[in-house]
């Protein structure tokens, strides 16, 4: 049970970091090269449809899965691999739901308050563009840390 709590712990917050790594490394860059009007339309609208539990289930499950593993590593005596989860863990806590809810998200609220085509928009565009995908970097490099740490539980637990 604990190798497949890992297993989907890893490969989802991977793969929730790969969804952050496209918006950081082009989906961003893509935006900003349309006219302000049209790059905010297109985010107004992302950040609408990316409210289903296709995205928001594999966001919040490594969270769920990493603490039920953290549990039973310690409950089974897996100290180590207790300790790779545990930051795994925290890490995707902190730097990815944290970063998500104090961060990124009240900045799509901002953008989300705005007419595309207005003037206040076109003026807080750049400002959110550069703001939220730094915050974007953040939440993609703890996601994938916290995926590389949770491997380490895996090996841990499989090799101790």
């Amino acid at each position: 049970m604990l190798t497949l709590l890992l297993l989907f712990a890893s490969v989802i917050s991977g793969l929730t970091g790969g969804v952050f790594y496209a918006f950081s490394t082009f989906v961003m860059r893509a935006l900003e090269d349309q006219p302000a009007a049209a790059g905010i339309a297109a985010m107004q609208r992302i950040n609408v449809t990316v409210l289903t539990p296709l995205f928001l289930g594999p966001f919040f499950a490594p969270a769920m899965l990493l603490a039920t593993a953290a549990y039973l590593a310690r409950s089974a005596g897996h100290l180590l691999t207790f300790i790779w989860l545990t930051l795994s863990l925290l890490l995707y806590i902190v730097g990815s739901i944290g970063v998500t809810i104090f961060f990124n998200v009240p900045r799509n609220n901002k953008l989300a308050s705005l007419a595309p085509d207005s003037d206040e928009a076109a003026a807080y565009w750049p400002i959110y563009i550069r703001e939220w995908t730094a915050w974007n970097h953040v939440r993609t490099a703890a996601c994938l840390i916290a995926s590389a740490l949770s491997i380490a539980g895996l090996a841990a637990a499989v090799n101790g």
